[in-house]
């Protein structure tokens, strides 16, 4: 997942549940104080943002591209994930 920075804005209590290898934990609530690091982290890197359903990963993903960080929400989140790509992440 190099080609990309995954960005898990879901609560900790969620990540500690679940969690997609190479994700960064960056709580929704936390967005707005972590865009600098965000954009230096990503270091030209597609940004995509997961949540657990898409929501919240949508909300996130359009706030930073209002930031101007080429941003994306993964459509389904950590569920889709789980159900689709790694059976190994737990669902909740």
């Amino acid at each position: 997942m190099s080609d990309v920075y995954l960005i898990d804005c879901r609560n900790p209590d969620e990540w500690a549940a679940a969690r997609i290898p190479g994700a960064v934990l960056i709580p929704l609530h936390t967005m707005e104080s972590r865009v600098d690091d965000i954009e230096a982290e990503a270091a030209g890197r597609p940004v995509v943002v997961h949540c657990h359903m898409g929501g919240r990963s949508m909300k996130a993903a359009l706030f930073l591209r209002g930031k101007g960080i080429d941003s994306k929400s993964m459509a389904g989140g950590i569920e889709a994930w789980s159900l689709g790509v790694d059976p190994t992440v737990p669902r909740y």
